[in-house]
C-alpha cells in the first residue's frame, strides 16, 4: 500500500471493516426465510476490477485509493462527493505528500473508475481536466554497452539470468517475474509475452547465450515442482477462468513460472497454498546492489535494463518500428524519447566544438 494510505488511516485510526455500504442510507434488502447483508461498497469495487480481469496489483492499488479518499474525508460516503471532493483529496495528495504527477493521476483514476462503473455517476469532465496533472517529459537512465555488462557481471544465480533477459529481450520486470514455461519457446529462439502491459500480447528474441543457462535453470525449477506435487501442493495461479476451463492446467509443468518463489504462500483471492512467482523486490535489490559494486554512478533499476535494450539496438541500425513492436508500445512516439539519448549527442546533431 502507498505510504499515503497507511498514513491517513493511521491518523484516523479507522477499522476499514467499517468501511461505507452501497446505499447506507437505505435498509438492506430482507428476503422472506433470511436478511442479507448489502456489500460494502470497496467489495463491490474490488469484486467489479477482478471481473475485468485487472491484475492483483491493479485492485488493490485502485481500491486503497478509494479507501484513502474515503478516510480523507471522514467516512462520507462517495454518493455524496464529487468532482470538489476529489480537488481537495489530490490538493492534499501534492501539498502534503508530495506525491509525483503520476502517482496523482493514478489516485484521480481509480477515483474516476469507481464513480464511473460501481456508482453510475458521470462527474463534469470539463471540471477534471483542471485537476488532472501533466507528467513531466523524463530522459531515461541508459547504460553504455559495457555499464550494463558490468552490472549484470556482479550479479549471480536467477537474478543474473533475469537481468540478462531485461537487458536481452526488453522484458518489463513483471514480465520477467510472470513469465510461464510454456512461453519460452526455444525452438524457434523467441520468448512470447503474455498480457503484457494493456492485455496484450507480443514476441521478442531469445538471447542465444541464455538457451543452455534457462534450459538448466528449468530443470531445477521441475525438480521443485515434483517435490511440491508429491507433498499435496504443485498447483499456481491461473488468469481469468482458466482454471475452471482446464481443471488440471495449474499443476502442469508448462503453467509454472520460471522464476518461482523459494517458499509456498497462500493465494489471497482463492485461499490456496500454492507456490507463486519471486517478489519483485527482490529483483530490484538485487540490482542496485550489483549497480553498486559495479561502481556505476548512474539510478540504476531494474528498468533501466529494459531503456538500455531499446537504445542499443537503435543504435546498431535496426529501425524505430521493429523497436516499437519489441517493445510492445501501442504509439511509436513513446518509443521514440530513445533516438534523444543515441550516443550521438542532443538530436544527433554534432558539436560545433569538436573538430
Amino acid at each position: 500500500m502507498h505510504s499515503a494510505q497507511k498514513s491517513i488511516a493511521n491518523q484516523h485510526g479507522i477499522n476499514m471493516t467499517d468501511t461505507l455500504r452501497e446505499n447506507s442510507s437505505q435498509p438492506p434488502a430482507v428476503s422472506p426465510t433470511r436478511p442479507e447483508k448489502a456489500k460494502k461498497l470497496l467489495d463491490q469495487y474490488s469484486e467489479f476490477i477482478r471481473n475485468r480481469h485487472y491484475s492483483l496489483r491493479t485492485e488493490q492499488t485502485y481500491v486503497g485509493w478509494v479507501r484513502e479518499y474515503i478516510l480523507y474525508h471522514n467516512k462520507r460516503h462517495p454518493r455524496e462527493m464529487g468532482v470538489g471532493e476529489i480537488n481537495d483529496f489530490i490538493t492534499y495528495l501534492v501539498n502534503q505528500k508530495n506525491v509525483a504527477a503520476s502517482t496523482q493521476n493514478q489516485a484521480i483514476s481509480a477515483i474516476l473508475y469507481l464513480y464511473r462503473n460501481v456508482l453510475g455517476i458521470q462527474l463534469d469532465e470539463k471540471a477534471l481536466i483542471a485537476i488532472r496533472p501533466t507528467k513531466p517529459k523524463r530522459i531515461p537512465t541508459v547504460l553504455s554497452r559495457d555499464e550494463a555488462k558490468m552490472v549484470i557481471a556482479q550479479m549471480d544465480g536467477i537474478y543474473k539470468i533475469m537481468a540478462q533477459l531485461m537487458y536481452g529481450s526488453g522484458l518489463r520486470l513483471m514480465e520477467v517475474l510472470r513469465l510461464r514455461v510454456k512461453d519460452l519457446d526455444f525452438a524457434n529462439h523467441q520468448i512470447i509475452i503474455r498480457d503484457g502491459k494493456g492485455e496484450n500480447d507480443r514476441v521478442t528474441m531469445f538471447p542465444e547465450v541464455l538457451l543452455k543457462t534457462l534450459r538448466l535453470h528449468l530443470k531445477q525449477v521441475e525438480a521443485q515442482h515434483e517435490l511440491d506435487l508429491a507433498q499435496g501442493y504443485g498447483t499456481v495461479y491461473l488468469p481469468y477462468a482458466l482454471e475452471r476451463k482446464y481443471p488440471n492446467a495449474n499443476r502442469e509443468f508448462a503453467w509454472q513460472y520460471v522464476f518461482p518463489a523459494s517458499d509456498l504462500s497462500i493465494d489471497p483471492i482463492r485461499g490456496v497454498k500454492q507456490r507463486h512467482h519471486l517478489h519483485k523486490s527482490n529483483l530490484q535489490k538485487a540490482v542496485k546492489q550489483a549497480a553498486r559494486r559495479a561502481k556505476v554512478n548512474k539510478p540504476v533499476s531494474p528498468h533501466t535494463f529494459r531503456h538500455s535494450f531499446a537504445t542499443h539496438l537503435l543504435e546498431n541500425g535496426y529501425d524505430i518500428g521493429t523497436v516499437q513492436e519489441l517493445f510492445g508500445h501501442k504509439d511509436v512516439k513513446t518509443t521514440m524519447i530513445y533516438t534523444h539519448v543515441l550516443q550521438r549527442g542532443g538530436l544527433a546533431v554534432k558539436s560545433p566544438l569538436d573538430p
